[in-house]
């Protein structure tokens, strides 16, 4: 199996790149976010995933282990095979697919072509356990999320997103800035103080 291309890029088509690895053109297949960092004739590491069937060996790449790790748990659902994990990895990045998750967003994994109304909503329904654990730097927001998303989250955090939200702001970026101002106000912050520790942060 094959876990990791280290090589230069030999060419660049719409779905796929061959990588020339000491003389061997390895073809994987990539979302388009992964495709639009490389360039012919540079150096470049890919993540791979292998899949092996009686008739064929097909690698998948991608820039980052984390969205590896989504196109594995992407494949979990019933519905959603190779293309269309790539589909949903080359519209949203790791980080807004664990967003997407975690606030039960379907309309926003729909984005993604090919994807309908019932496949986003059991990708945010089956994956909402595993979001704060895939989601890299972003586990303590996208925790919040998750909260905010199941209507669980305690009244001060709730009640502060949703007034910055009526500022203006998405409820995304509203949950960042009051993940945020949880770490330097402490668990125990009132509303009050979230919302005034939200605006530094979405000011900044």
């Amino acid at each position: 199996m094959i876990g990791k291309l280290k090589g230069t890029i030999d060419e660049i088509a719409e779905d796929h790149v061959i990588v020339d690895v000491h003389g061997v053109g390895y073809v994987a297949y990539c979302p388009a976010r992964t495709l639009s960092g490389l360039n012919a004739g540079e150096a470049a590491v890919l993540h791979i995933e292998t899949h092996v069937r009686e008739d064929q060996i097909r690698l998948f790449g991608f820039a980052t282990a984390l969205e590896r790790e989504w196109f594995r748990l992407l494949q979990g659902v019933q519905g959603v095979g190779a293309k269309v994990a790539l589909a949903v990895l080359s519209t949203l990045s790791a980080a807004d697919l664990a967003n997407a998750i975690a606030l039960q967003d379907k309309a926003m994994v729909a984005r993604a072509p090919g994807i309908g109304p019932k496949v986003a909503q059991r990708i945010v329904t089956e994956l909402k356990s595993k979001a704060p654990a895939f989601a890299g730097d972003a586990a303590a927001a996208i925790g919040l999320k998750q909260e905010l998303g199941e209507n669980a989250a305690p009244a001060p955090v709730a009640d502060a997103v949703s007034a910055l939200a009526n500022l203006g702001y998405s409820r995304d970026q509203a949950a960042n800035a009051v993940a945020a101002a949880l770490k330097s106000a402490g668990e125990d912050a009132d509303s009050a103080t979230l919302i005034r520790q939200g605006l530094k942060e979405l000011a900044r």
